[in-house]
């Protein structure tokens, strides 16, 4: 899967409480700020080099649409997806960028959305700082990206943790069966299983699917439910892969 444009070099991962930059630490976004506000002195440091920014979930809408022979084109494929954002989230949707990105040959498509204003901020920014921004890029397409050889073509979920948000893909044989999105709190490691066992309710599953990819922001105990099997990835390495 690949989506927007191509990528490469200085890697910086926008999140909300946090900026994630290649061979740096981590800039916490202090109370009251945003992380727009802290990225013009981040890129200045970055003069003259190509930069890949990789935005946080929580900057992003998805859906996920099936496949439909019927939509013969990109553009007939684009045009659907701008009308289901339309219906889910309203007359908002026409301020967003929308991307999509095929998962297989014949398969569904993750249709991903970005404010445009956003868009436009990091390219004047880049712009004014004298970077070149060569690609910008959801987390869970660039993640999913560089984990694909481990969710492998079997069936399993991938659960991205973020500050108070979970971002949840189920794949079924290698196939994007499903995108969710939910808000947890500082207890979400605890009761994975139940969080997993209700989306698996949601989506009508004959069995609960108890493969398990957990991408987290710290330390994640993969040996804490025994009856799933779980694997675990930095949130930071796969922004910044």
């Amino acid at each position: 899967m690949s989506l927007l444009w191509r990528s490469k070099k200085t890697r910086i991962g926008l999140c909300a409480d946090r900026i994630l930059v290649s061979g740096g630490k981590p800039v916490a976004v202090p109370h009251g700020q945003s992380a727009l506000e802290l990225l013009p002195e981040i890129l200045a440091a970055k003069k003259g080099q190509p930069v890949s920014i990789v935005l946080a979930d929580s900057f992003v809408r998805y859906l996920l649409m099936s496949w439909n022979p019927a939509l013969k084109t990109e553009d007939q494929w684009l045009a659907f997806a701008r009308h289901r954002f339309n219906a889910v989230y309203g007359a908002q949707a026409a301020e967003w960028e929308v991307k999509l990105t095929a998962t297989a040959p014949q398969g569904a498509r993750l249709a991903c959305a970005i404010e445009r204003t956003l868009i436009a901020s990091l390219a004047e920014m880049s712009v004014a700082a004298h970077v070149d921004l060569v690609s910008v890029q959801p987390f869970l397409v660039a993640g999913f990206n560089q984990i694909a050889s481990l969710a492998g073509a079997g069936s399993c979920w991938l659960v991205v943790e973020e500050p108070g948000r979970l971002t949840l893909a189920y794949l079924q044989r290698g196939a994007w069966i499903a995108v969710r999105s939910r808000r947890v709190d500082e207890r979400w490691r605890v009761v994975l299983p139940e969080i997993i066992e209700r989306e698996s309710a949601c989506l009508a599953l004959s069995e609960t699917c108890t493969r398990v990819i957990v991408c987290a922001q710290e330390a994640f105990d993969t040996g804490m439910h025994e009856a799933f099997r779980l694997d675990a990835v930095s949130y930071k390495d796969l922004a910044l892969a």
